[in-house]
């Protein structure tokens, strides 16, 4: 399959590249577990060193970066310089701690010696999504590198320049042809890869990752899942309304909405609903809509005209559900879409049950506490969630009781390289980032001496 690079902001086809066929990729497997053989041989110490050289040559084409991104699926540039930033803190983070987690650990038993060691897999196959096109490539390779994996990268048909723009990152550092590869190509093609490699890490949506996960299970290879999510994000009554708000705001139009950790179910307490109605289309009537290459643009148009259609559906769905809409709805052009408010969401509607990726904002109205708990949990996902009150202590209370992988409180959920990254139910299994995520795709090894 021929990959496409398509501009959202104006439809222009930017470029066309010719997909590999099921032998190339093959080849290029084959190539990278070759690399593997001595890559996994370089001390930790000089993976970490080419890891960290990264970082310098991301902020040295920030503009560049940011900009191709802008172009071929719509994410402002302000947003995608923040991106490539935090692609450079990540490979400095596990640059500086790499000797650190992949350390023997010793084993106090009645033998002479007992310890665990961590080795590399082998060939890391990461299929990755185009949202967050550069640093959800980097989050998912850069652990999995230098524990002295070899790395395999499918990335998103809609942004074949960022993916071949990454592999150009790591040949400009110096890594040996092989430690790195990207390919061009369908999943029909990967799904027959996958018993080449020796583990997959796929970010993407529920059905996608389900049908990668059951070749790999078929073929015994171990699988990390980022599934997407539906995030709750819980306004109490004694909420600091205008940092919730704030971070309500910030938390679900960022990358217009197309993020998985975005709060997608505002479950507001009535008492204080109104308030929080109010402050929130204030400051949403404030984003502005347009190019994403402008300066002053807080949300350009969708990754592809379709998905507007999609989006559209679902706020169809809510309103004949019984939900209100409070602002947006307007009609835009193209691939654009207004920032949309809906209150009174039913759990009969589709923006209540399904994952709705794009700027449109679903106030669920709760009578207290316990309530917006079960509210929060009574969805299939379970990614991240936010919880916002002034009582600390209620605050971890109810972050105890949610079914979710990651929960803030009075914060927005975000990734941190220090904190491991990962969901329950729906949203997937295993975990990134952090030592967690180094050593989802490593051996870990026994060895005992008598």
């Amino acid at each position: 399959m021929n990959s496409k690079s398509v501009n959202p902001s104006t439809g222009e086809v930017l470029k066309k590249i010719e997909g590999l066929g099921e032998k190339e990729v093959l080849g290029k497997i084959k190539a990278a577990r070759i690399a593997g053989k001595s890559w996994r041989e370089v001390s930790v110490e000089r993976r970490a060193g080419l890891i960290k050289k990264l970082a310098s040559v991301l902020r040295k084409k920030k503009e560049v970066y940011a900009r191709l991104m802008a172009v071929e699926m719509g994410k402002p540039v302000k947003e995608g310089r923040a991106e490539v930033e935090k692609c450079a803190w990540l490979c400095e983070y596990y640059a500086e701690n790499a000797s650190r987690f992949l350390k023997p650990e010793r084993i106090k038993t009645e033998m002479k010696k007992s310890y665990v060691m961590f080795e590399p897999l082998g060939v890391v196959l990461g299929v990755m999504p185009w949202n967050f096109p550069f640093w959800q490539v980097f989050r998912c390779v850069i652990p999995a590198l230098v524990a002295g994996n070899v790395c395999v990268v499918k990335h998103a048909s809609n942004v074949p320049q960022c993916a071949l723009a990454i592999e150009g990152v790591f040949n400009a550092v110096g890594f040996k042809k092989g430690v790195y590869t990207t390919v061009i190509t369908d999943v029909k093609t990967i799904l027959k890869s996958i018993p080449w490699v020796d583990g997959v890490s796929v970010t993407g949506s529920v059905a996608a990752g389900r049908s990668i996960a059951e070749v790999a299970g078929r073929a015994g290879k171990k699988t990390v899942l980022e599934l997407g999510g539906s995030d709750p994000f819980i306004v109490l009554e004694d909420a600091d309304l205008e940092k919730a708000c704030e971070g309500a705001v910030k938390s679900r139009f960022l990358n217009g909405g197309q993020s998985c950790i975005a709060g997608k179910r505002f479950v507001v307490v009535e008492k204080v609903r109104e308030e929080f109605e109010r402050r929130v289309v204030e400051k949403i009537k404030q984003l502005k809509v347009s190019d994403p290459l402008r300066e002053e643009t807080d949300l350009g148009p969708l990754a592809k005209e379709e998905f507007v259609k999609i989006i559209k559906k679902q706020v169809r769905d809510a309103l004949a559900a019984g939900g209100m809409l409070l602002y947006g709805g307007k009609e835009m052009k193209g691939a654009y879409m207004m920032p949309t408010i809906l209150t009174n969401v039913s759990s009969e509607s589709s923006v209540y049950r399904e994952e709705v990726f794009g700027p449109v904002f679903s106030i669920i109205p709760v009578k207290g506490e316990k309530e917006a708990v079960e509210v929060a949990n009574n969805s299939s996902f379970g990614l991240g969630a936010s919880v916002w009150t002034k009582d600390l202590r209620k605050g971890e209370r109810v972050a105890t009781q949610l079914e979710a992988g990651m929960v803030f409180v009075n914060g927005i959920v975000k990734s941190d390289p220090r904190l491991p990254f990962g969901g329950v139910k729906d949203s997937g299994y295993g975990r990134e980032l952090s030592w967690y995520g180094l050593r989802e795709f490593v051996n870990v090894k026994t060895v005992v001496i008598n």
